[in-house]
């Protein structure tokens, strides 16, 4: 039942996120924005669904439902964090990666300590979510796999935000 409840906290947080980069993709676009690293945008949506999958079919095929309360209170610790950054870009938070011409970085909130701390939190939550069922093949692979995107990502981002 913790499971349950859990995961569709997660996948209504993430469809929830969705929402919201789809709201400010339209307000960026008005203001002129332009999208960098589409080609690799699939690749981090499908990386998510299939993390939501493995999470699903690993503690279904688990000999015992246990949980760690530690890391389930660490994910809403997570959430916090992520509650935060979203809230100092506001209307440049995406999932995307945009860019309006002319418009300085924004450096305040988390942004003042770290260049990228929405991905800081994603690296946490790929494990931890996992980790609060002990669903350890799930946390190792999607971290991985996540590290490998996030390279690319971030390299993106990084030309991006340098023009």
């Amino acid at each position: 039942m913790v499971f349950i409840l859990f995961i569709s906290f997660v996948i209504l947080l993430r469809i929830g996120e969705l929402l919201l980069s789809k709201r400010n993709e339209r307000w960026l676009l008005q203001h002129g924005a332009v999208e960098y690293g589409n080609k690799h945008y699939p690749f981090i949506v499908t990386l998510h669904v299939l993390f939501i999958i493995s999470l699903i079919f690993e503690y279904s095929i688990q000999q015992t439902a246990s949980y760690s309360l530690f890391f389930i209170v660490l994910y809403f610790v997570l959430i916090a964090f992520k509650v935060r950054v979203i809230l100092s870009l506001g209307k440049f938070w995406n999932t995307k990666i945009y860019h309006i011409p002319n418009v300085p970085l924004l450096k305040k909130g988390p942004y003042k300590y770290s260049k990228h701390p929405n991905y800081l939190i994603v690296i946490a939550e790929i494990a931890v979510i996992p980790l609060a069922f002990h669903l350890y093949y799930t946390a190792i692979i999607f971290t991985l796999l996540n590290s490998i995107i996030l390279f690319v990502r971030i390299r993106e981002e990084n030309k991006a935000l340098s023009i």
